[in-house]
């Protein structure tokens, strides 16, 4: 079962003796049938409405009085229950929405509150449905949005790589994929998602992160961490030739590079492995790899 699912399994049970408004329960009742008949529209106006109703409660001035006092507090606790449900409902909902319904659901639980643990767990989903809706040109901004209040979301993470990189901000790219890294081996697997589908999701996070990562270090000539984050990169890219190419290509320069430094002929000669890799496969770099692969075994045939 998807943890949004049992997040208000138990709770929202109202107490005896807890009076609250009448257009308040009237309301909330009116979007837990909503949210149980998945009735997106609803449960989007609803939620909002609730929403309203409940902070209204919440903000009434605590009594003077000691024998009060403690009705109040109760009062005002199931009110931030009901408050806390209005999330919950606009996020479990959206998880079995259309695209379209998703967008306006998250949308609507963003403008809310953008801090919403639901949040967290939905952007992925967020940005599935975006791309669906045709609406792919918002998710950028939305994560950048969103990563002042979720620093370590993954997807957020990636997003932004993805985007800086296309962008051509080099230092950008190279701060989001490498905190994706982080990140990545940092995190225990979620308890919403199955441990396999988890496995796919983190190793081609990890591949992507890593292969941003050593294409900007090849950029700035940083060729230790290009060979680092592209040899990680590449069992997790096998596939893939439009990034296998210039990570096989960018491998055979740096190790190119680092050979020669040290005058090390076996990385010379693994240079050219994997220039002879990258003129294998066909993309704009095939032409010029072929070309790096003759210059590196001639400059290897002079070393000791």
């Amino acid at each position: 079962m998807n943890l949004l699912t049992l997040s208000f399994a138990v709770l929202l049970i109202l107490e005896p003796g807890i009076v609250v408004p009448d257009d308040l329960e009237n309301t909330f009742q009116n979007l837990k049938e909503a949210e149980a008949r998945k009735d997106a529209a609803q449960v989007a106006k609803l939620a909002v409405k609730t929403c309203a109703l409940a902070r209204q409660v919440m903000s009434e001035p605590a009594p003077e009085s000691a024998d009060e006092k403690d009705a109040w507090s109760t009062h005002v606790a199931y009110a931030r229950e009901i408050e806390a449900y209005t999330e919950y409902a606009l996020a479990n909902t959206a998880l079995q929405a259309t695209p379209a319904d998703t967008v306006v659901l998250l949308t609507t639980l963003e403008q809310q509150n953008p801090k919403s643990k639901y949040l967290d767990e939905a952007y992925g989903r967020y940005f599935v449905a975006l791309n669906q809706a045709g609406a792919a040109s918002k998710i950028p901004a939305v994560a950048e949005k969103a990563l002042t209040h979720f620093p370590d979301n993954e997807d957020l993470l990636l997003v932004l790589a993805d985007e800086s990189m296309t962008r051509q901000q080099s230092d950008r790219a190279l701060t989001h994929s490498e905190r994706l890294i982080t990140v990545l081996n940092r995190h225990p697997k979620p308890e919403n998602i199955s441990a396999a589908d988890w496995q796919r999701k983190r190793s081609a996070m990890l591949g992507r992160a890593h292969w941003i990562a050593g294409l900007v270090h090849s950029e700035k000539s940083q060729y230790y961490e290009a060979d680092k984050d592209l040899r990680a990169a590449l069992p997790l890219i096998q596939g893939n030739d439009a990034m296998l190419a210039p990570a096989l290509y960018y491998l055979g320069v740096a190790n190119y590079q680092l050979g020669k430094t040290i005058i090390n002929k076996a990385q010379v000669l693994e240079a050219a492995k994997f220039s002879q890799q990258a003129a294998a496969i066909k993309s704009p770099f095939s032409q010029q790899a072929w070309h790096n692969a003759m210059v590196m075994k001639d400059e290897a045939a002079k070393m000791r």
